[in-house]
């Protein structure tokens, strides 16, 4: 396990340490339904020390793909922008989902519950006009998910991806030939992934810890602020 490790982690050091935790698993079912009586051959195998991805999606980024993208990668982004939430719990959220002027959450990692205000003091939300938004556009067929397709079928994860990669190399095209290469670099390295931390970059600590779904403010600041918090001078 340990060489296994090693090499993995030449290549790959997060999955390294996703594949081990999923070796120890495996190896604790089987002790469990008696498969093998030898001990977790995972356990005091150290992992890989991981680096949170250090990258911020700013406005010249986020402007240049979201143009490029279409109805149904523009309402994704939006959602997963206001929300901080994960891409896979953005795609599963649906108009059945709206109770009480609010967009409840349940996070598939975690399980954590959130309920996400469209409206406050009798004003609509950003992320309320967003939803107004979806739910005026006319369809062909009308889904539940609140990303879908003109055709109301719901986005998966792989369709999602796909649509994000052909904005972006559009954006970075577009970027490259008007002489912006360092724009068009910045481009091609965000990931739709990157829209969670940039959510939680923008607000206080304790407001995206709370909207993220996290029980500690550390990690928020750990792993989901890539840039530094704003201060003000002296004078």
């Amino acid at each position: 396990m340990l060489q296994y490790r090693d090499k993995r982690a030449r290549t790959a050091p997060v999955l390294a340490n996703r594949e081990l935790s999923v070796f120890s698993s495996v190896w604790t079912m089987a002790r469990e339904w008696g498969y093998t009586n030898k001990e977790n051959q995972v356990k005091g195998i150290r992992k890989i020390k991981e680096k949170p991805r250090d990258f911020y999606a700013d406005a010249a980024v986020w402007n240049a793909v979201y143009a490029k993208a279409c109805e149904e990668l523009k309402d994704a982004m939006d959602l997963a922008y206001l929300t901080g939430q994960r891409p896979a719990d953005v795609l599963k959220m649906r108009f059945t989902d709206i109770r009480d002027g609010s967009l409840e959450v349940e996070q598939n990692k975690t399980k954590k519950k959130l309920r996400i205000l469209l409206e406050g003091d009798g004003i609509r939300t950003v992320l309320g006009k967003v939803i107004d938004r979806i739910k005026a556009r006319k369809r062909k067929v009308v889904g539940f998910s609140l990303v879908s397709t003109s055709k109301g079928v719901g986005l998966g994860s792989k369709p999602l991806r796909v649509q994000f990669q052909r904005a972006r190399a559009a954006a970075a095209k577009a970027a490259f030939e008007l002489g912006e290469v360092d724009l068009a670099k910045r481009i091609l390295i965000f990931q739709f992934r990157d829209i969670r931390p940039e959510a939680a970059s923008e607000l206080p600590l304790e407001h995206a810890s709370k909207l993220l779904g996290h029980t500690q403010q550390q990690i928020t600041q750990r792993v989901y602020r890539p840039v530094g918090e704003i201060v003000k001078p002296t004078k």
